[in-house]
């Protein structure tokens, strides 16, 4: 055995202490991840072109680390263990550390004369106690010290060897198949700031009473959503989401065999409309972008732009767990009115909206926000009476409030312009004859015309196991024609068990009246609340499987108690990936 061999034998278990101490300080101790500002995350590109700069970076930081204790101060130089103000000899690795400081000289400590074995230890840092551990030894061996190292020590470090040997093999391996593995998906990788988020809906439905279910069948329709969604700092997201679908709403009839609330042959009543039956193209399962959005931070703001099927309810707070779905899609109520306010679904297309916090905790500010948005839906179209401010637009305020995590207010104020069509309708310009909540006499706009909406909601969470939310819309309609000015109403009441039965799973209850208007001419003077009862019942089969039945109890459809109430059943089972 040649001298620098047998020397570097003689120091291995400082290196082997040093390695393993650290190690277990690391495991034993939590882990701390410390975001970095958006301001200070190189993009992909630049990383890639910059491999100098930050492998000169880490060098200096290891360096930094290592040189820590060095500086000016008579403690840093510790040759007793006893010197650590912070390690007392109850300590589980005392022992371990009473060797490396006495006998190695590997440990230097901290400035203040403390070890601080109790925090968690960064990669820097286990870099440069194992930089302090390799610099020892080059000094042992050119020092050409002997007789640190002891037979037991020896005997020792065979025994790890010879113990350990099988779990180093199987290490080695479980690394080279993970650098393998990790190669193959970098080169394949679709793309470094985008994932996939999808959503297939599969719903079995049908209504029953009266005319309305003798001239509807049992259906069976889907819709499908592929999300892409891109983060360039971490903190900031931009979707483009595709959709396709065939879903469409059942027409609704009355007493007499004539379709509800139409006018001039097209149907504006969207009672009973469910989610999935929203934002499926032309129902030919036809490709669209239906999506694009982009959210991120400036400041203490959230800043929100739409491109394209900008929502209200993207960006403000709606106050309805567990009915209300991001998606507007599988995961929360059947239907349109339960899932939120019909004041979200005034207006939608391209535009912009800001959330502003007004306090940073304490006092009566302390939980509350602003939120202003205005979105256009035939911002694209340059011709006369179109554009971002000539064409259909609305324009909402939200005032936000919260008492801890258990109680959620909101009081909103939508104005909008239409030239004509429906007023909730989302903003729907690819498919206008489509409206997505309320009666035709809540709904039609015969001509041009202004409205102004205000609302309040509010959801109470007083146990993890009982949500009770709600919400109240009234809305003033000013129309450029012949009767069309008038008031309309909505309001609804939910109740949802989380976690029934099994984790994951949501009973929910909701029961309200969707919008209505009275004495509207030309409508009948239909007079009567239709009133809406929902309930449904969410199984989770899996992290990626949910099946919903459910079931929608309508009365008095089209404000007429004359007509016959509508039931819809549905059995829907969403996919997401």
């Amino acid at each position: 055995m040649s001298n620098l061999l047998w020397k570097s034998l003689v120091v291995s278990p400082a290196v082997l202490g040093a390695t393993l101490l650290v190690s277990a300080t690391a495991i034993a101790s939590p882990n701390k991840i410390t975001e970095i500002p958006s301001a200070e995350q190189p993009s992909v590109t630049e990383a890639a072109q910059q491999p100098e700069i930050l492998a000169q970076t880490t060098i200096d930081q290891v360096n930094r680390y290592s040189n820590e204790g060095n500086q000016n101060n008579s403690q840093s130089q510790v040759t007793s263990v006893s010197q650590f103000s912070d390690v007392q000899p109850t300590d589980w690795a005392f022992q371990a550390l009473q060797s490396l400081v006495e006998r190695y000289g590997c440990i230097a400590g901290y400035p203040n004369a403390t070890y601080r074995g109790n925090r968690a230890l960064t990669r820097y840092e286990f870099a440069a106690g194992l930089n302090a551990c390799l610099d020892r030894v080059n000094e042992l061996i050119a020092t050409a010290t002997a007789d640190l190292v002891t037979k037991q020590d020896l005997a020792t470090l065979q025994r790890l060897q010879e113990e350990f040997s099988a779990e180093l093999a199987t290490l080695r391996g479980r690394v080279d198949s993970l650098e393998a593995r990790s190669a193959e998906l970098e080169a394949n990788q679709f793309s470094t700031t985008t994932k996939l988020v999808g959503e297939a809906i599969f719903a079995v439905t049908d209504v029953f009473g009266g005319n309305t279910g003798d001239n509807n069948n049992t259906v069976f329709q889907n819709r499908v959503r592929l999300d892409l969604q891109t983060s360039f700092t971490g903190r900031d997201v931009l979707h483009t989401r595709l959709a396709a679908g065939n879903a469409t709403a059942f027409t609704q009839f009355d007493n007499l065999g004539n379709q509800i609330g139409a006018v001039e042959g097209i149907p504006t009543t969207a009672e009973g409309t469910q989610t999935f039956q929203v934002g499926a193209g032309d129902g030919n399962n036809s490709v669209k972008i239906d999506r694009l959005t982009y959210q991120a931070p400036i400041g203490p703001a959230q800043v929100y732009l739409a491109g394209s099927g900008g929502r209200h309810s993207h960006y403000a707070a709606v106050n309805n767990p567990y009915f209300f779905d991001k998606t507007d899609g599988g995961n929360g109520a059947l239907s349109t009115f339960a899932s939120e306010s019909p004041i979200y679904r005034i207006g939608g297309g391209a535009g912009i909206a800001l959330n502003l916090p007004l306090g940073k905790g304490g006092g009566i500010l302390g939980n509350s926000s602003i939120t202003a948005g205005y979105l256009a839906s035939q911002a694209n179209n340059p011709g006369v009476g179109q554009g971002l401010t000539n064409g259909n637009y609305a324009a909402l305020g939200q005032l936000n409030f919260s008492v801890g995590d258990r109680v959620a207010l909101a009081a909103t104020y939508v104005h909008g312009y239409s030239a004509g069509g429906a007023l909730f309708n989302s903003g729907s310009t690819s498919n206008p004859e489509i409206v997505a909540v309320g009666t035709g006499q809540a709904n039609t706009l015969l001509g041009a015309g202004a409205s102004n909406s205000y609302g309040v909601s509010a959801a109470f969470r007083p146990s993890d196991k009982l949500s009770v939310s709600g919400f109240v819309s009234y809305h003033d309609v000013t129309g450029f024609g012949v009767g069309d000015d008038y008031e309309a109403w909505s309001y609804g009441l939910g109740v949802a068990l989380p976690d029934f039965g099994k984790k994951g799973n949501v009973l929910g209850i909701f029961a309200g009246a969707e919008p209505y208007s009275f004495n509207r001419p030309g409508f009948g003077g239909n007079n009567d609340i239709p009133y809406h009862f929902e309930g449904f019942y969410k199984y989770r089969v899996s992290d990626n499987i949910s099946v919903t039945p459910g079931v929608i109890w309508l009365t008095s459809p089209g404000q007429s108690s004359d007509n016959d109430d509508a039931i819809i059943g549905t059995l829907r089972t969403t996919f997401t990936f």
